[in-house]
């Protein structure tokens, strides 16, 4: 199968995930005990307000024609609808928040993809020696510690005993950025300004390492267990047997097949950051939409919820979509028919 029709196909299945996503969340918002109007106005506002904000809602509909009128709205005009608690559109906060946690998620993938690649290698390269043996303590080490923790770490070690990176928001208060992306680094490199876009890229370095420390390590034990039983495969002896340098046969003809079950763990790990960065975006005081989500659950904000959740499923379904080309492009079976990681 060509790589047209196995996009294709991945497409459609993806819309049909998404609309299924949108049905579970949109149900579950909405049988949550609680009075979204009444959190919204709070206690003493009168009923006759509440009533009306509950009409507006359209609470004092049935459940699928709530749903159809969010769908439509989402579908045709882009509207999901307005924030209880910003009182702003929703689609404008998810504009607001969604490049800050983008922004974060991109440099954690590099970090994680850098180091867990880098050190699966290296501990498949000499396994069993001392290498290899101290990358697995560390790895067992960083899957261990939650990335919040990590975060307070990183906080009381370099602001406070060592003061040289920043770790409070995105940018430092004596710069001003006109926003253009959402992305500082890109809206200050646009500016012209490179000292902005030095500070906000100091400013992503802790929470970065925060977040990418276990999946990193995670993916460098699954890329290393990969290696290792590839090792024993017949292609591997005969590459010997003609005399084929070790480092050749470690990284022309061992890593590409070796990475298929890496990169599908790794496609998933960087996309649940989207929705799992909430604790560090919260100490570093970032401003993303993970924490835009946080906050929308515990006041009840319907359309918040639904429009923040309904984006992160979005990301999952382009990380599920790029994993499989990667992995197709590793692996031509699978585009065939087979099955990911075989």
């Amino acid at each position: 199968m060509k790589f047209g029709p196995f996009i294709l196909r991945r497409l459609l299945l993806s819309i049909f995930v998404l609309l299924g996503l949108s049905i579970v969340i949109f149900i579950i918002a909405r049988v949550v005990p609680g009075d979204p109007a009444r959190l919204a106005l709070g206690p003493r506002a009168p009923e006759e307000v509440v009533e009306q904000l509950r009409k507006e809602l359209h609470m004092d509909k049935s459940l699928p024609e709530q749903y159809w009128i969010w769908l439509t709205n989402a579908l045709l005009h882009g509207d999901l609808g307005k924030s209880l608690v910003s009182k702003r559109p929703v689609m404008e906060d998810v504009k607001e928040y969604l490049p800050a946690t983008l922004e974060l998620v991109f440099f954690t993938a590099i970090f994680i993809i850098f180091f867990g690649i880098f050190f699966g290698t290296l501990a498949a390269r000499y396994k069993d020696r001392w290498v290899d043996s101290l990358i697995r303590i560390f790895a067992y080490i960083g899957v261990s510690v939650p990335s919040f923790v990590l975060a307070v770490f990183f906080i009381l070690i370099f602001a406070y005993a060592w003061p040289i990176l920043p770790v409070l928001g995105r940018l430092s208060p004596q710069f001003t950025v006109p926003r253009v992306t959402g992305f500082m680094i890109l809206d200050s490199l646009l500016a012209g300004n490179l000292k902005a876009a030095w500070d906000a890229f100091l400013h992503l370095i802790l929470p970065s390492f925060a977040l990418a420390l276990a999946p990193a390590f995670q993916e460098a034990r699954i890329t290393r267990s990969s290696m290792v039983d590839n090792l024993s495969k017949d292609y591997i002896s005969a590459a010997r047997g003609y005399g084929i340098p070790e480092r050749k046969i470690m990284f022309k003809f061992l890593l590409k097949p070796s990475l298929i079950p890496t990169v599908s763990v790794m496609g998933m790990d960087i996309a649940a950051m989207i929705g799992q960065a909430f604790l560090v975006e919260l100490i570093f005081n970032w401003p993303g939409l993970s924490r835009y989500g946080i906050n929308a659950m515990l006041y009840k904000d319907l359309n918040a919820i639904s429009g923040s959740v309904l984006i992160i499923g979005l990301v999952f379904t382009f990380m599920n979509i790029l994993v499989d080309i990667i992995v197709a492009s590793l692996d031509p079976r699978v585009r065939l028919g087979g099955i990911r990681g075989q």
